[in-house]
């Protein structure tokens, strides 16, 4: 079935040939057509560049008026003749670690009028230098001595380069960075359990998870024997107390009539006092388990009115009806919430058997919270907490729980006196506020410890600065630049480098705000600098 396609391909094949031939080699031919064409023009022009004039120069100079290791027209050169632009002397500051320090030389600024220095300013510097070591420059280095000069400003479109953003006033964050966790205030959780051994009996509204309570509120009721048997024996002191009393106050008279004998007086008294003492054990018994008994209160009480007011002792009046005093025994003990806060951890339930070292509520106030931040103990120099005795406060950090779109900020309080074996850093603890409850205990984020913040701080984009092995610079636009006949010049600056935010980058000290720099793209004017001084040393 396939035989007339076949014969059909081979017939077209016979044909068209040629064509078919000169359709696939095409590719090839144009390659070696190229390759002949650059031949051709290599062996005419010497395999020579065009030159920066070709390129750059913008027809601003003949063939005989340029000047080749500047890039400009001879006659407008302002490094061959110096009087078109005279040259300043570099000085190298110390203090700043710049070359044409404007704070001490302000009349040097690329402005249109020498700015005031104010003590602002020399403070703002001298707190970034010495807040941490900052990259100095070499005070050998050579590259601000440069001016780079083009035949005209087309050169600079032509470039790339853009020259219309000025070193600016703007906020600067220095921070130490530290991951962290959000605990409970360790003050403010209050596990709770039952003094005595016993059977939870019964467990209130305010014992559930999660439930608001105040002090004093009753969150169960335990049911203990040694609470009764503290009762009882409290009971029995009392009215021990009591015969005592009567009877030395019976043997008084008598001793004033001779009836009884001194030594048998003293021996009264000293019964009466043993009986006081044994109440004063058995109250005190009661005050341990949480029922703090008066004796000014019941002073006046039967003992069946005694009996019948410590049966339900310290039991809230609202729980007290739920109870049956006929059935009831005097052995229930209360367990109340210490502080107010919610209650974080319910871990009992009526008929289960208790001890004094189980915890079966645990109350927290989660008011304020604990954020602990493990910092790097190369950034432990940098960090302050708050000092009790002259009452100077912490550093603020500023945290962002994982997951969570809120910055939280706080005072760093306590700083850790070892460090962390597996991690190598030291706990610091800053308090947070959390009066609406958006915080979480045991959540993990980073933490920015806050050293240094400066409002007005001189900033410019990162891509202006560049770094040359042994200082760093930034590429000034003269302040006639724009002026008609003026030199189209770049001052080679050398600056001093403070932090980085983000895409802008402070400036400590070799700028002011105001000036004129090269950003994007000012890497071509660097490559045009380093280009004049090969050789050179």
């Amino acid at each position: 079935m396939q035989e007339p396609s076949i014969r059909s391909e081979e017939t077209f094949a016979k044909k068209h040939g040629a064509w078919v031939w000169l359709l696939h080699s095409l590719p090839t031919l144009l390659v070696l057509a190229f390759l002949g064409g650059l031949a051709y023009w290599g062996h005419q022009s010497g395999w020579a560049l065009p030159k920066f004039s070709a390129l750059f120069g913008d027809g601003a100079a003949d063939k005989d008026d340029w000047c080749t290791e500047h890039s400009v027209p001879k006659s407008i050169c302002v490094e061959c003749d110096e009087s078109l632009l005279p040259r300043v002397k570099s000085v190298w500051c110390k203090k700043h670690g710049v070359h044409f320090c404007l704070f001490e030389r302000p009349e040097l600024a690329q402005l249109p009028s020498v700015p005031q220095i104010t003590q602002a300013d020399l403070d703002r510097a001298q707190r970034a230098l010495d807040l941490k070591e900052r990259p100095g420059n070499n005070s050998k280095c050579k590259l601000q001595e440069r001016r780079l000069q083009l035949a005209s400003e087309a050169v600079l479109d032509k470039m790339g380069v853009e020259h219309h953003h000025s070193a600016t006033e703007g906020l600067i964050v220095e921070t130490v960075t530290a991951s962290g966790e959000i605990t409970f205030e360790q003050s403010r959780v209050a596990p709770i359990s039952s003094p005595v051994p016993g059977r939870t009996w019964y467990v209130s509204e305010k014992g559930k998870l999660g439930a608001a309570v105040q002090r004093g509120d009753v969150l169960a009721l335990v049911d203990a024997l040694d609470v009764g048997k503290a009762k009882t024996e409290f009971l029995q002191a009392f009215a021990q107390v009591g015969l005592k009393a009567k009877s030395l106050e019976y043997l008084k008279p008598l001793k004033d009539t001779g009836a009884v004998t001194d030594p048998q007086y003293r021996e009264a008294e000293t019964v009466l006092r043993e009986a006081q003492i044994r109440l004063m054990g058995a109250q005190q018994t009661l005050v341990n388990f949480g029922l703090p008994l008066q004796l000014d209160s019941i002073k006046d009480k039967s003992a069946e009115e005694l009996a019948k007011h410590l049966q339900f002792f310290g039991i809230p009046e609202a729980v007290r009806k739920l109870l049956d005093a006929r059935t009831m025994s005097a052995n229930l003990l209360p367990v109340l919430a210490p502080r107010d806060g919610v209650v974080t951890a319910a871990k009992t339930v009526p008929g289960e058997n208790v001890e004094p070292s189980k915890t079966l509520f645990v109350v927290t106030d989660s008011s304020r919270m604990w954020l602990v931040l493990n910092v790097r103990a190369e950034d432990v120099k940098y960090v302050r907490v708050r000092d009790a005795k002259t009452g100077q406060p912490g550093q603020t950090v500023r945290f962002r729980p994982d997951g969570s779109d809120t910055e939280v900020s706080g005072e760093l309080v306590w700083r850790g006196s070892q460090l962390d074996e597996r991690t190598r850093t030291v706990p610091f603890r800053a308090e947070l506020s959390n009066s609406d409850g958006s915080l979480f205990a045991n959540a993990f984020g980073v933490g920015q410890i806050v050293l240094r913040e400066e409002k007005k701080a001189i900033v410019v984009p990162n891509e202006a600065l560049h770094w040359e092995g042994d200082c760093r610079i930034v590429f000034v636009r003269d302040k006639n630049f724009h002026k008609p006949g003026a030199p189209k010049v770049f001052h080679v600056r050398t600056v001093r480098a403070g932090v980085t935010n983000g895409a802008y980058t402070e400036i400590i000290a070799g700028l002011l705000p105001g000036e004129v720099i090269a950003t994007k793209n000012s890497a071509n004017l660097r490559a045009e600098v380093l280009k004049n001084n090969l050789g050179l040393g």
